[in-house]
């Protein structure tokens, strides 16, 4: 027999954040259908405070991910490797600021973040030759930027070229969508980083936090769970 506090904290996984479907549909979203990355929550919800509108995304590796910064950044230029995979996010992925590309797992793959002669305010590792793409991810990163590493506890390469690039290291750890295990994303932030925040107090509040609710809703919440 479970306790109702415990039964209350498994409804809140399904609820907010619709854990069990993403686990049985092999989806990241969430709780409205919203495509997120394979990210841990607690990243996801940090990086989702930032007002992005202005940045350029640059992504080793695509999936939901690249739909869930096509809906909040500038432009978006991600690398596919797996010309299958590719093939179906091209069809399927309708963003006017999402660029797919495909290239193979070589020089070409990590390569690719220089072939526009540009800068980027966010670059993503998570992907193929994570090592690799993380030295050139280094060159290629605007000034107050971030580069996020994803699975960064298995890549400790990619991980101390990062931190050799004199950025600030930042590691979520936790749950993520269809998983049942816990991760680590990590996120590196340039010594001037700059980013603006979508809200006038920082940090809001995160899924299934208390705080969320209304005073009245959390006085009945108090009430229930002495």
């Amino acid at each position: 027999m479970y306790s109702e506090k415990f039964i209350k904290f498994i409804e809140m996984w399904q609820k907010e954040f619709a854990i069990e479907r993403t686990i049985n549909e092999k989806i990241c979203i969430d709780r409205d259908g919203n495509p997120i990355p394979w990210y841990t929550y607690p990243a996801i919800e940090y990086l989702s405070q930032f007002d992005v509108t202005d940045k350029d995304v640059f992504e080793f590796g695509c999936g939901n991910s690249s739909l869930f910064w096509a809906d909040r950044a500038r432009l978006v230029t991600s690398i596919e490797d797996n010309p299958d995979w590719f093939a179906k996010w091209q069809k399927s992925f309708n963003r006017p600021n999402l660029d797919i590309r495909w290239r193979d797992e070589g020089e070409g793959y990590y390569n690719a973040i220089f072939e526009d002669g540009k800068k980027y305010d966010i670059i993503v590792v998570d992907g193929k030759r994570r090592a690799d793409c993380a030295r050139t991810a280094l060159k290629a990163l605007n000034q107050g930027g971030i580069i996020i590493l994803d699975d960064s506890k298995e890549y400790a390469d990619a991980v101390a070229s990062l931190k050799n690039g004199n950025l600030i290291q930042v590691d979520f750890y936790g749950f993520c969508p269809m998983n049942v295990y816990t991760k680590t994303t990590s996120v590196f932030l340039s010594r001037d980083f700059n980013f603006q925040s979508l809200y006038s107090v920082q940090p809001i509040n995160g899924f299934g936090n208390l705080w969320s609710m209304s005073r009245k809703d959390r006085k009945e919440f108090y009430k229930a769970n002495k």
